[in-house]
């Protein structure tokens, strides 16, 4: 039997990369891949009617807005999109017996704490962009029993606009860089995330909630940053470090999360210099 799987947000750099990953796979899910302009999460109605004209068994939520400095002068929009689109789909799953996978985040956090969070710590997000996913999540928890919210930290890939490609860009510019060594985080690549999503339809798993699932280990941006030139160039380049870097947002100085549930389903999850070895080698492949 066939399982078929609805994926919005199909520009972001998360569903392009599920695309390429899973998209000609042979095992029986069928991919439906659909972006803003052809299908708006913040349009209920839209999402009733597409969802009455298939059969999907899941819902893989890439749909958000991202943008986090943006975001604290554009609250009405992320809220609209992060919280009242997902409030939608998740309306909409339950109404048609679909699944929901939510991609959520770290920045729900406020970075106080000094070890890896766990799914049941207490969120205080700092800024619009945690809030509104925070609120999001709280949709998704009250509507759908039937869900999997994955929060996941500093996401990168070959697609899109992300922090590898950033420095690589600059690197290759011969930009001097200024990046902060005062916030620490997980960097996660989107194939491993992409992983973790496709075990969990693959698996047919129905131990349903909130997972944490980001690569091992941790970084600040600067160390990040460093491993990303060790690994593209193996020479020093113009990479400075600085505590503070200004912003609109304010962010969590700390929000690596603890994957030991994920690791109950999954039991395998890289080490986070590995993972970023296979995106900077494909980069340079793409040279």
């Amino acid at each position: 039997m066939k399982t078929k799987v609805l994926v919005t947000g199909a520009n972001s750099q998360l569903a392009k990369t599920i695309k390429e990953l899973y998209n000609k796979n042979t095992d029986n899910v069928i991919f439906d891949f659909v972006s803003k302009n052809e299908l708006d999460i913040s349009d209920k109605d839209s999402l009733t009617l597409y969802f009455s004209t298939h059969n999907f068994d899941y819902c893989i939520n890439c749909a958000a807005y991202t943008n986090v400095e943006e975001a604290e002068t554009n609250m009405d929009l992320a809220f609209k999109i992060n919280s009242e689109g997902v409030k939608n789909l998740a309306e909409v799953c339950k109404l048609n017996s679909a699944i929901l996978i939510h991609i959520s985040t770290d920045f729900v956090f406020d970075g106080k704490k000094q070890e890896p969070y766990n799914e049941e710590d207490f969120t205080n997000p700092l800024n619009v962009y945690g809030a509104s996913k925070l609120a999001g999540e709280k949709h998704v928890e009250a509507i759908l029993p039937s869900h999997f919210i994955i929060r996941t930290s500093w996401l990168y890939s070959v697609y899109g606009k992300n922090f590898v490609k950033t420095i690589i860009s600059k690197i290759k510019e011969k930009k001097k860089l200024q990046i902060v060594t005062t916030q620490v985080g997980t960097p996660t690549s989107c194939i491993d995330l992409s992983g973790f999503i496709y075990f969990l339809i693959k698996s047919k798993t129905l131990k349903f909630g909130l997972y944490n699932f980001s690569a091992l280990g941790q970084a600040s941006w600067y160390e990040f940053a460093k491993q990303i030139e060790l690994q593209f160039i193996n020479t020093e380049s113009n990479i400075e470090a600085v505590e503070n870097f200004p912003s609109k947002a304010i962010r969590p100085i700390y929000s690596v999360l603890n994957n030991d549930r994920a690791k109950q389903l999954i039991k395998v999850i890289p080490n986070w210099e590995k993972s970023l070895l296979k995106v900077v080698n494909q980069l340079k492949s793409n040279k």
